[in-house]
């Protein structure tokens, strides 16, 4: 099933969308927020999540596995909407299956972005369990 996510991060559009019922959440990234205005990436997080009841995906910021883990598992508690945004490759191109692997089994609801191709999605399923909610999203074009 195919659902309508806003990749945005201005707070008055993020209102103006949240009554829309063709939209089923929000997705954001730290460069979005910056560019919105955003001084604090937790308050502003906070901000958007206490405006919706929707999904709102907040993107992890580290690029080791290590410090996505830890960050996880901090963005995790802001909120019963929140899912954590982990791109499916860091900034050198190695998968971050570990991290998935890691926040998936700890039921944390995650986001997987930046996929490319068929063979990231397999990899990254294989890496799920399939309980815990997962958003996928596949960047296409």
């Amino acid at each position: 099933m195919t659902k309508i996510f806003c990749d945005i991060a201005d707070i008055s559009l993020i209102k103006k969308f949240n009554n829309k019922s063709i939209v089923k959440g929000f997705t954001t990234n730290p460069s979005l927020m910056r560019k919105a205005g955003a001084k604090n990436y937790k308050d502003y997080s906070l901000k958007i999540l206490n405006i919706t009841k929707k999904p709102v995906s907040c993107e992890v910021f580290a690029d080791d596995e290590k410090n996505m883990i830890s960050q996880g598992f901090k963005i995790n508690k802001w909120g019963k909407n929140v899912y954590v945004k982990v791109p499916a490759a860091n900034s050198k191109g190695k998968f971050t299956g570990k991290v998935i692997n890691e926040l998936n089994k700890n039921e944390i609801k995650l986001n997987i972005t930046a996929v490319y191709s068929a063979k990231q999605t397999k990899k990254i399923l294989e890496k799920i369990n399939k309980k815990t909610k997962v958003i996928i999203s596949i960047f296409a074009g």
